[in-house]
Order: C-alpha cells, then structure tokens, then sequence
C-alpha cells in the first residue's frame, strides 16, 4: 500500500488551520466564488492513500476521498503513471471530432462492465452533472417524450437539467427558477402505486420519456432502498417504455463493493451516468446506453473535452486496480465500517443512530435528545476535523463514510475511535 513515509495518521503539527493554510484561505476570500461549501479550513497539499498532508505539514486520515471520486487512493503511483506517460504523447485531440486509442479502449471497458449483456454505446464528458444532462437530453430524443419522473432526496447536479431533476435541499434550486419543465418527483423507496398515481394525475405514462434514480441516494442521504424498489421501477418502465435511467455518478465503479450498485439488486438499466470515482480525481464522465438507445445524429450532442486522452488513460488504470485489488475491500472494509457504527449506535452516550449503507458507502445519523440533528452533526465533523480525521456529512443528519476503495482494516478501525472521540466533544 502506497503511504506517506514514517507516517502516522492523524499527526497534527499546528492549530487548525496552520498559518500557512491560514494565508492560503484569506487569499482565496478575495478570489474565490462565494458559492463553494466549505466545510472546513483544510488546505491541501500532497496526499497518498487515505492519507492527505496539508501546507503545513498536518497528516489527515481522509474519510471523503475527494467526496467519492479518489477511488484508488490519492495519488496512487499506477494511475499517476498513465497520466504521466500519456501526457507526454497526446493531451488534447478532442474525442468528439477525431479518434484515439484511449477513449475507444475506455468505451470497449465501460460497455462490457456495464450491466447486461446487449451491445452498448458510450458518451463522454467531463462531471457527473454534464452525464445527468446528457441523459436527459437522449431520453427525450429518442422516445419523443417530454415528461420525466425522479424522486425527492435525489441530487443529480447542478447545471440547470440536473437541479431540475434533484429534490435534496431546496437552496440548490432557491433563486433559480423557472426550473427545466416537464420534471415530476415521488418520494425514494415508494411502492408501485405511488408511481402509478403520478401517471395517472399530473404525469401521463405515454408522454414519460425516463424515470431517474440514484441506486443509492448520495448527497440525499446514503439511504439505499428495499430490495423490491429497483426491480419494481424496471417492471413500470418496461411496461410504458419508459427509459430506466440510474446516476451510479456516486455509487458507481466499485464503491458498493459490486462495479455498479443497481448490481446488488439484479436490475438491468437502459442508461447508467458515471463520473466521479471513474477516474481517481482527474475530470471525467459518462453515459452507458444500450446501443439500441443511442440513436440520436451526428452533432446533436458533443463535449470538447469529454474522453480526453489523460483523463481516459488514468480511468484505464482505476478499473484495472480495482477490478484488480479494490473490489473485494471495498465489501470487507465496508463490512467493518457497517459493524463498527452499529456498535456505536448502541451506546446511547454517543449520539449515534441508523447505521446503513452498501460496501464502503456507508453512512450513521447523528442524534440529539435522542432526534436526529444536523447541528450537532456539523459539530462532530468539526471536532473530527480537529482530530485529524475528514468526514462529510450527507442527508439532513448523516455523516458518510465514503474513503479510498483501498482504505486498510487498521485505517477503518482508527476512523471509529476518533469517530467516537468526536461524538464524546459534543453532547448530545
């Protein structure tokens, strides 16, 4: 396993933050887009592994692997060197007017890894929220429908298509508006009836172009459904031929311990969007249609930079490690996580309640007077910060526990002692 030399995680050299990441940060108050969520004041400098160093020298252990998209660590040496290698042959050539071995070698991967057995095709671009866009735009295309069904806790992005189709906290959408037309919301996990009556009141089946659902919700929460929800939604689609279209942007590329997440639930979908974990922190994303799905023209869809050679060249490397080494940690080390906040949530004196979560897309809710509470959850990611340790949190009191897919049953076990040191700051 690739570390930082000698070190031990956390070390802390400095108060939080160190007077060189103090600089850093009144430099970027002056430049910077108010619009960043900040969570607290880390300023990277290096990083390897689940280890990341920032300028002054602290040593964190990373919970939040880049918010899911560092899949193979940071930094790991076999996707730093494709990048290295392929960028001193060919940067840019963009994949969407000329050809290169990259991105055809990437395409062939993706559609043989993706789930079902049909021929596929696949679009690249550059960011989850640009996958989300691009199948919106082929669901309507290629049914000649307009309407399309997501649910209420989803987050899809944020360009104007993807906040029309999220539903998870309403500031993503506050001051935006009018919101893309034709988008109707059911709740996560409903029964068949609830979709049911949506077609028969405000959203006709014959005019519903897709339904759009995360596996797992991410930003929403981490809450992953019954067993029966997927293969109900591939039933209904099926029978109106409607698209299934699934966001794996988060879940995706090994992080529930399977390749895809909708895996666990034996659905096959018509469109899957990735991005983030695709390529270990280069900017890439995708769409994997069924190649009888894909059938809009030349020009009718396109992205400069989408399947740049590097960026392709480094996802090459990720889904070789972690079809590799990764897959089979990410189900142990997620096992050990889901035991280890189970524990947790039974000690009462912590705080700490409904543990879930598949492979190492975990998540607990944080409780105070026994309800959940998203104040103090904000408070203990503070105070693991303070402790070296990053956390994010999801939903409206969950933290999520998302690392590197090659994360160490040593760094799991050190993540609940310093969860549970955090936990003890801040009463509940």
């Amino acid at each position: 396993m690739h570390t930082l030399a000698g070190s031990q995680v956390p070390h802390l050299i400095t108060p939080l933050p160190g007077p060189k990441a103090a600089a850093w940060i009144a430099r970027d108050e002056r430049v910077i887009s108010q619009s960043y969520t900040r969570i607290y004041p880390l300023v990277a400098a290096r990083g390897s592994g689940c280890t990341l160093e920032d300028v002054d020298g602290n040593l964190f252990l990373d919970f939040t692997s880049g918010i899911a998209v560092t899949s193979t660590g940071h930094a790991h040496p076999e996707v730093a060197a494709a990048i290295a290698d392929q960028a001193t042959q060919l940067i840019h050539m963009s994949g969407t007017d000329f050809y290169y071995g990259p991105e055809i070698e990437l395409a062939e991967r993706l559609a043989a890894l993706a789930p079902g057995s049909v021929a596929k095709r696949v679009f690249f671009c550059n960011s989850g929220a640009e996958a989300v866009e691009a199948a919106l735009k082929l669901a309507r295309f290629r049914t000649g429908r307009q309407r399309v069904l997501s649910f209420y806790g989803a987050f899809h992005g944020r360009t104007y298509g993807a906040m029309s189709l999220g539903g998870s906290k309403a500031y993503h959408q506050r001051g935006f508006g009018p919101m893309v037309p034709g988008i109707h919301r059911v709740h996560f996990d409903c029964t068949r009836a609830e979709i049911e009556e949506q077609f028969a009141t405000c959203c006709p089946a014959d005019e519903t172009a897709a339904i759009f659902v995360e596996p797992i919700q991410g930003e929403g929460g981490y809450r992953v459904p019954s067993p029966g929800f997927l293969p109900m939604l591939r039933e209904v689609c099926d029978r109106h031929g409607i698209l299934l279209v699934v966001d794996e942007i988060q879940s995706g590329i090994g992080r529930t311990g399977r390749m895809f997440a909708v895996e666990h639930f034996g659905v096959v979908p018509d469109v899957v969007c990735l991005a983030k974990g695709i390529a270990s922190g280069l900017p890439l994303g995708a769409i994997v249609a069924k190649a009888e799905h894909m059938n809009w023209p030349p020009g009718s869809h396109a992205s400069t930079f989408g399947g740049n050679p590097v960026c392709c060249r480094a996802a090459l490397a990720t889904l070789d490690l972690i079809e590799r080494e990764y897959l089979s940690n990410a189900a142990a080390r997620g096992s050990e996580i889901a035991a280890g906040t189970k524990l947790l949530s039974a000690d009462a004196s912590l705080g700490l309640a409904n543990p879930r979560g598949l492979g190492l897309m975990q998540a607990v809710d944080v409780t105070e007077a026994g309800s959940p509470s998203g104040k103090r959850r904000d408070a203990v990611i503070q105070a693991a910060f303070h402790l070296g340790l990053l956390l994010l949190g999801c939903g409206p009191a969950g933290i999520r526990f998302c690392p590197a897919l090659c994360v160490t049953s040593a760094e799991t076990a050190r993540m609940l002692e310093l969860l549970t040191a955090a936990c003890r700051q801040v009463p509940g």
